[in-house]
């Protein structure tokens, strides 16, 4: 690992996913996690303000950067949210089968390098009758938007830490064994088109 990829990257990504449209996004989101709640890709707690602290009994922050852990943990303290930080890959999730309540994945899929079994695992350690929730950017569904975000990809994820623009999230979620309950979607307002079109919403198992 470079030393741009372990000290300047987690905070450039930190301000680049804490502008104010992701943030709106987070709020929509976040509050309907209860429980046990697993956070996959937790990065450095930007979504730990959003938690409703009374449905939910304890967080588990998984990420495989240690450097953003140490962010997150001063962001719990500061909001009192009870978080267990797991240093782990999404593609094989450290937790027992059938174990959360709720999966919460912000921003995040992007960035997996194994993103389909990844999301399997989530599927695996997820309760019968428990929910994902997801809100994430990804493929758009204009041609002459889709066509830059294939062009620029490789050396976007470069500069964004493994960050990919055309990842067909509703595919990726479905293929991997949920069933989409709900979901909305949208280009987020004040942010370039090819990096800000959005999908969010709630899927369950099968």
């Amino acid at each position: 690992m470079s030393l741009y990829e372990k000290y300047v990257l987690p905070r450039v990504l930190n301000c680049a996913c804490g502008t104010k449209p992701f943030n709106y996004q987070r709020q929509k989101v976040v509050p309907m996690a209860e429980g046990l709640v697993l956070e996959v890709g937790i990065g450095s707690g930007l979504n730990i303000p959003f938690y409703d602290n009374a449905k939910v009994d304890k967080v588990l922050g998984l990420d495989p950067s240690a450097e953003l852990h140490e962010l997150a943990k001063k962001v719990a303290a500061k909001h009192e949210v009870p978080v267990e930080f797991i240093l782990a890959g999404a593609e094989n999730i450290p937790l027992p089968d059938n174990h959360v309540d709720t999966i919460l994945v912000t921003y995040t899929m992007c960035t997996i390098p194994d993103v389909l079994p990844a999301n399997k695992e989530m599927l695996r350690v997820l309760k019968p009758g428990g929910v994902m929730i997801f809100c994430e950017h990804g493929m758009a569904p204009d041609a002459n938007v889709s066509k830059w975000q294939n062009r620029i990809n490789g050396i976007w994820g470069k500069m964004a830490g493994g960050c990919h623009l055309n990842r067909d999230i509703p595919t990726l979620i479905t293929d991997a064994g949920f069933t989409i309950q709900s979901m909305q979607e949208m280009y987020l307002p004040s942010t370039p088109k090819v990096a800000g079109y959005n999908y969010w919403g709630t899927a369950v198992a099968g």
